[in-house]
């Protein structure tokens, strides 16, 4: 180590809490090291500046690039996947993603989160429970949902939607139990118009994530749940630009027929999609 990288760490000295401590001496040491392995130039190091300067200027509060940046760089499930090792026995986590939006209105046991349903289209029946490492039912877990329409885009990326659509927030029963009427989600493209974008197209690499919806699920006392559920045979499970596929979170979904017990239940009087996926949380 160089004296000027010794001088460096030694400067963050005063940082009282060591796991704050290590976390900034190790980035400082390991930059450094990057420096000296590539030799960086002065004019590559202002790229990078404007990079980073770049980013920044493109985060907003609908779209977070930082985000989407760590992404494609495999950062989030690297952190994923080191967080996840401790919770084994949980339903996989996967990437948070940058187009999450908080505080959407809270919805009924098996209401949609869809504004509008085309002629041609069918309603997606989402159920199942939410259980513990013991398959023991989690009553009042909050479920939070989002997914994009069928343009590929977010509530909060297309002007065109409410800022609600296909987003919600649901909460499970008495046995775990909870049920989302949606639409079968399509897979798409990544934001190509920012400094991400750039780097995609740099780097020769396409932008498309296999069709998902997110879920994030938190209960007291027990760990959070960041995830999606992705649909089985799309074409991109094998090549998500974010990398954030595991086989466990891969599902089918059916075509089921009208019924009287599903009108009356879920106000569903047409054919419609079903998928059942159990999430498990696990205790803190």
């Amino acid at each position: 180590m160089n004296k000027l990288t010794q001088d460096v760490i030694q400067s963050f000295s005063g940082i009282e809490n060591p796991r704050h401590h290590y976390l900034m001496t190790a980035l400082v040491q390991k930059l450094h090291e990057y420096v000296q392995e590539v030799q960086l130039s002065p004019e590559e190091w202002e790229i990078a500046i404007r990079f980073l300067t770049a980013t920044g200027q493109k985060c907003h509060e609908q779209r977070q690039e930082y985000i989407l940046l760590s992404d494609v760089l495999g950062v989030s499930m690297l952190v994923d996947e080191i967080n996840h090792q401790q919770h084994e026995n949980q339903t996989p986590s996967t990437v948070f993603g940058p187009f999450f939006i908080p505080d959407m209105p809270v919805r009924e046991y098996g209401a949609a989160i869809f504004k509008t349903l085309e002629p041609d289209q069918l309603p997606l029946l989402i159920t199942g429970r939410v259980v513990d490492q013991d398959l023991q039912p989690i009553e009042y877990a909050k479920i939070e949902i989002w997914q994009t329409a069928e343009n590929g885009m977010y509530s909060g990326q297309d002007s065109q939607q409410e800022i609600d659509n296909l987003r919600g927030i649901f909460f499970s029963q008495v046995q775990g139990e909870y049920a989302i009427q949606s639409l079968l989600p399509v897979s798409y493209q990544i934001p190509s118009d920012g400094p991400v974008g750039d780097l995609l197209n740099f780097s020769k690499r396409h932008f498309w994530r296999p069709a998902h919806i997110h879920f994030m699920i938190t209960a007291p006392h027990y760990h959070d749940l960041v995830t999606h559920l992705f649909i089985q045979n799309d074409e991109y499970l094998n090549s998500d630009t974010v990398f954030g596929v595991k086989d466990g979170l891969i599902v089918n979904y059916g075509r089921c027929e009208p019924s009287a017990k599903i009108e009356q239940k879920f106000n569903i009087s047409s054919a419609y999609y079903q998928i059942e996926y159990q999430f498990v949380l696990v205790r803190e």
